[in-house]
Protein backbone atom coordinates (compact mmCIF):
# COMPACT_ATOMS: atom_id res chain seq x y z
CA UNK A 1 0.00 0.00 0.00
CA UNK A 2 1.35 3.40 -0.82
CA UNK A 3 1.42 6.37 1.60
CA UNK A 4 -1.82 8.48 1.25
CA UNK A 5 -1.45 11.60 -0.75
CA UNK A 6 -4.02 14.04 0.46
CA UNK A 7 -1.29 14.60 3.41
CA UNK A 8 1.51 16.41 3.44
CA UNK A 9 5.20 15.68 5.08
CA UNK A 10 3.65 17.45 7.87
CA UNK A 11 0.72 15.37 8.11
CA UNK A 12 -1.87 17.96 7.56
CA UNK A 13 -4.87 17.68 5.07
CA UNK A 14 -4.06 19.28 1.17
CA UNK A 15 -4.90 19.26 -2.43
CA UNK A 16 -2.39 17.21 -4.81
CA UNK A 17 -0.84 18.81 -6.96
CA UNK A 18 -1.53 17.74 -10.24
CA UNK A 19 -0.09 20.08 -12.57
CA UNK A 20 3.12 18.07 -13.79
CA UNK A 21 0.57 15.37 -14.77
CA UNK A 22 -0.10 14.67 -18.19
CA UNK A 23 -3.60 15.19 -19.49
CA UNK A 24 -5.00 11.72 -20.82
CA UNK A 25 -8.70 10.14 -21.26
CA UNK A 26 -10.15 8.98 -18.40
CA UNK A 27 -13.25 7.04 -17.15
CA UNK A 28 -14.69 5.52 -14.03
CA UNK A 29 -17.81 3.51 -13.82
CA UNK A 30 -19.18 2.88 -10.15
CA UNK A 31 -22.67 0.97 -9.58
CA UNK A 32 -24.84 0.34 -5.93
CA UNK A 33 -27.96 -0.71 -5.24
CA UNK A 34 -31.20 0.27 -3.35
CA UNK A 35 -33.53 -2.60 -2.18
CA UNK A 36 -37.27 -1.77 -1.50
CA UNK A 37 -40.46 -3.87 -0.48
CA UNK A 38 -42.32 -5.11 -3.60
CA UNK A 39 -44.66 -2.81 -3.63
CA UNK A 40 -42.40 0.08 -3.77
CA UNK A 41 -40.61 -1.65 -5.95
CA UNK A 42 -43.72 -2.12 -8.23
CA UNK A 43 -44.44 2.00 -8.00
CA UNK A 44 -40.78 2.63 -9.56
CA UNK A 45 -41.44 0.62 -12.27
CA UNK A 46 -44.92 1.21 -13.40
CA UNK A 47 -44.49 4.88 -13.10
CA UNK A 48 -46.92 4.98 -10.40
CA UNK A 49 -45.45 6.77 -7.60
CA UNK A 50 -47.29 10.86 -6.33
CA UNK A 51 -44.05 12.32 -7.10
CA UNK A 52 -43.72 11.38 -10.57
CA UNK A 53 -40.98 9.51 -12.75
CA UNK A 54 -38.38 8.51 -9.93
CA UNK A 55 -35.65 6.95 -12.00
CA UNK A 56 -35.24 9.96 -14.30
CA UNK A 57 -35.67 12.78 -11.26
CA UNK A 58 -32.96 10.24 -10.09
CA UNK A 59 -30.81 10.36 -12.94
CA UNK A 60 -30.73 13.92 -12.99
CA UNK A 61 -29.81 14.14 -9.59
CA UNK A 62 -26.84 11.73 -10.35
CA UNK A 63 -25.16 13.21 -13.40
CA UNK A 64 -25.73 17.05 -11.23
CA UNK A 65 -23.96 15.32 -8.38
CA UNK A 66 -21.20 13.87 -10.63
CA UNK A 67 -20.79 17.72 -11.77
CA UNK A 68 -20.64 19.06 -7.62
CA UNK A 69 -18.30 16.39 -6.47
CA UNK A 70 -15.35 18.99 -5.81
CA UNK A 71 -18.32 21.29 -3.83
CA UNK A 72 -19.28 18.47 -1.57
CA UNK A 73 -15.34 16.02 -1.01
CA UNK A 74 -13.17 18.74 0.35
CA UNK A 75 -10.26 17.73 -1.34
CA UNK A 76 -11.13 17.22 -4.64
CA UNK A 77 -10.24 19.04 -8.37
CA UNK A 78 -13.30 20.60 -10.09
CA UNK A 79 -13.38 19.02 -13.19
CA UNK A 80 -14.58 19.74 -16.39
CA UNK A 81 -16.42 16.23 -17.20
CA UNK A 82 -16.79 15.17 -20.52
CA UNK A 83 -19.53 12.32 -20.15
CA UNK A 84 -22.06 11.40 -16.96
CA UNK A 85 -24.44 8.77 -17.64
CA UNK A 86 -26.66 6.62 -14.95
CA UNK A 87 -28.41 3.70 -15.96
CA UNK A 88 -30.56 1.76 -14.02
CA UNK A 89 -31.05 -2.65 -14.17
CA UNK A 90 -34.73 -3.14 -12.61
CA UNK A 91 -34.48 -6.45 -10.56
CA UNK A 92 -38.14 -7.49 -9.48
CA UNK A 93 -36.83 -10.82 -7.77
CA UNK A 94 -35.15 -8.76 -5.27
CA UNK A 95 -36.99 -5.55 -5.40
CA UNK A 96 -33.84 -3.87 -6.49
CA UNK A 97 -32.83 -1.35 -8.41
CA UNK A 98 -29.28 -1.07 -9.26
CA UNK A 99 -27.64 2.17 -10.37
CA UNK A 100 -24.52 2.42 -12.92
CA UNK A 101 -22.77 6.02 -13.21
CA UNK A 102 -20.19 6.24 -15.98
CA UNK A 103 -18.22 9.42 -15.95
CA UNK A 104 -15.36 10.69 -18.00
CA UNK A 105 -13.31 13.49 -18.64
CA UNK A 106 -9.94 14.51 -20.52
CA UNK A 107 -7.95 15.52 -17.63
CA UNK A 108 -4.82 15.43 -15.29
CA UNK A 109 -6.94 13.43 -12.25
CA UNK A 110 -9.58 10.45 -12.32
CA UNK A 111 -12.67 10.57 -12.40
CA UNK A 112 -13.63 8.09 -9.27
CA UNK A 113 -14.75 10.36 -7.33
CA UNK A 114 -17.42 11.81 -9.56
CA UNK A 115 -18.85 8.52 -10.47
CA UNK A 116 -19.22 7.25 -6.94
CA UNK A 117 -21.02 10.17 -6.00
CA UNK A 118 -23.25 10.10 -8.88
CA UNK A 119 -24.46 6.71 -7.64
CA UNK A 120 -24.92 7.40 -4.13
CA UNK A 121 -26.76 10.87 -4.81
CA UNK A 122 -28.71 8.74 -7.39
CA UNK A 123 -29.51 6.02 -4.99
CA UNK A 124 -30.41 9.07 -2.05
CA UNK A 125 -32.76 10.71 -4.62
CA UNK A 126 -34.73 7.23 -4.77
CA UNK A 127 -34.96 6.95 -1.41
CA UNK A 128 -36.01 10.33 -0.90
CA UNK A 129 -38.75 9.75 -3.21
CA UNK A 130 -39.82 6.61 -1.63
CA UNK A 131 -39.46 6.94 1.98
CA UNK A 132 -42.77 8.33 2.59
CA UNK A 133 -44.12 4.59 1.43
CA UNK A 134 -40.95 2.52 2.35
CA UNK A 135 -38.54 3.70 4.90
CA UNK A 136 -37.06 0.21 5.24
CA UNK A 137 -35.37 0.93 2.12
CA UNK A 138 -31.16 -0.51 2.13
CA UNK A 139 -28.58 1.35 -0.29
CA UNK A 140 -25.79 -1.33 -0.71
CA UNK A 141 -22.46 -2.57 -2.28
CA UNK A 142 -21.66 1.20 -3.07
CA UNK A 143 -18.17 0.48 -5.05
CA UNK A 144 -15.96 1.64 -7.74
CA UNK A 145 -16.39 -1.14 -10.47
CA UNK A 146 -13.62 0.45 -13.14
CA UNK A 147 -10.96 3.07 -14.26
CA UNK A 148 -9.13 3.77 -16.48
CA UNK A 149 -6.32 6.40 -17.35
CA UNK A 150 -3.37 8.53 -16.12
CA UNK A 151 -0.15 7.29 -14.65
CA UNK A 152 -2.06 4.18 -12.79
CA UNK A 153 -3.48 3.15 -15.79
CA UNK A 154 -6.55 0.02 -16.23
CA UNK A 155 -8.14 -0.83 -13.13
CA UNK A 156 -10.81 -3.09 -13.12
CA UNK A 157 -12.65 -4.77 -9.93
CA UNK A 158 -12.40 -8.52 -10.41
Amino acid sequence: MTDLTHFNQAGEAHMVDVGAKATTDRVAIAEGTIVMLPETFKLVEQGGHKKGDVLGIARIAGIMAAKKTADLVPLCHPLALSKVSVDFELDSNSSSIQCRATVGTSGQTGVEMEALTAVQVTLLTIYDMCKAVDKGMTMNNIRLLEKSGGKSGHWQRA
